[in-house]
């Protein structure tokens, strides 16, 4: 029997100058701060499917998990302390049992079409990566037929064009499939694009 596989959003409190700050500093950090709102809200609508369980990790921990701005009737865990490799490995270890995809909310153009794509090739590999054009990546999602593996993530440069080549090289004798190239929003210049 083929379990129902889980799709983890990382959202942080949409509060000015706490979240986006990149793009804070070319639009300003309300500005900033009320578009994530508004794009998170968005991609939680989107992305609600039958074919996943949707959870939303939440950042920070006590804040996000008592959070009136999103959806209640959607289950939360709370992201926890360290760089985002710690959050993400954490996450996915913790989720049920079966296929679990990590994203962010910044990324406008994910659809379901996606994510089904994503879960798609997790059942032909043991990793996913939905590469993002500025060397970064959108999606990872492991299959979880195996422990996670305990260096993933480690030696990461964060936030720069060498992200998604650290992470994969953290998951060495892996087998990784790539899903779509998607466009994230970090700074002001990405918005027009």
């Amino acid at each position: 029997m083929r379990r129902r596989p889980t799709l983890v959003i990382m959202v942080k409190e949409p509060r000015p100058g706490r979240v986006k700050t990149r793009l804070g500093r070319g639009i300003g950090m309300v500005a900033a701060a009320w578009w994530f709102r508004r794009q998170s809200l968005s991609l939680i609508r989107r992305l609600q499917d039958p074919r996943w369980r949707l959870v939303l990790a939440v950042s920070p921990d006590a804040e996000g998990m008592a959070s009136r701005v999103w959806p209640a009737h959607l289950p939360r865990v709370p992201q926890g302390a360290g760089d985002l490799g710690d959050r993400m490995a954490r996450l996915l270890r913790s989720m049920p049992p079966g296929p679990v995809a990590v994203i962010g909310a910044d990324i406008p153009g994910i659809t379901t079409a996606h994510i089904a794509g994503a879960f798609r090739l997790i059942q032909r590999h043991d990793a996913v990566f939905g590469p993002a054009e500025d060397g970064g990546y959108w999606l990872v999602g492991l299959k979880r037929t195996a422990a996670v593996p305990a260096g993933i993530f480690g030696d990461v440069r964060w936030s720069t064009e060498h992200a998604l080549a650290d992470s994969v090289a953290s998951l060495e004798g892996i087998r990784i499939g790539y899903a779509a190239v998607l466009r994230d929003v970090d700074e002001a210049a990405d918005l027009s694009a």
